[in-house]
């Protein structure tokens, strides 16, 4: 959550992998609201959450693995080029 001495975030936005009161405590002791999703088996659920600035966290999550399988799919067509030249030349 450190980011730098310029940027103050406004909320932290994490999956339920961070879903601690740690994690919480940290984000809100830095002035940022956590926007983390409860875990089922979590005591003492706050009743709202802001699901909104969460499903941007998942379309960003969602366009970097496109990314991702584009890119590797780049690299995999360039290396079958190079193995076609290769045993064309050879």
């Amino acid at each position: 959550m450190d980011l730098g001495p310029d940027v103050t975030p406004r909320a932290v936005v994490a999956d339920k992998g961070y879903a601690s009161k740690a994690n919480r405590n940290a984000a809100r002791s830095r002035g940022a609201i956590p926007v983390i999703p409860h875990k089922t088996n979590e005591k003492d659920k706050p009743a709202h959450f802001a699901k909104a600035i969460y499903r941007g966290r998942a379309r960003i999550d969602q366009a970097v693995g496109k990314i991702k399988r584009n890119f590797s799919a780049i690299v995999s067509i360039a290396a079958a080029f190079n193995l076609i030249e290769s045993v064309h030349m050879a």
